[in-house]
């Protein structure tokens, strides 16, 4: 998967709970992408991350409760 494609896909986790009551919105991201993306796809949401890629505060925020993967 195209690391673009992390960006775009985890900021559209954000815009969805967005709409959500603010206490739980970085928890449900988190949870998100904890539950369904493999470690290889949260290894290279943490590469883009540190790469300062676009993501939405909200992801940002949410990532401190991402379980990182082991590196490969």
């Amino acid at each position: 998967m195209s690391h673009d494609k992390i960006v775009y896909m985890a900021n559209q986790i954000a815009a969805f709970f967005n709409s959500q009551p603010e206490a739980q919105r970085a928890e449900g991201v988190a949870t998100h992408i904890n539950k369904f993306w493999e470690p290889r796809m949260r290894r290279q949401f943490f590469e883009k991350l540190e790469a300062g890629a676009a993501f939405d505060p909200l992801v940002v925020k949410a990532a401190e409760l991402v379980n990182r993967p082991e590196t490969a």
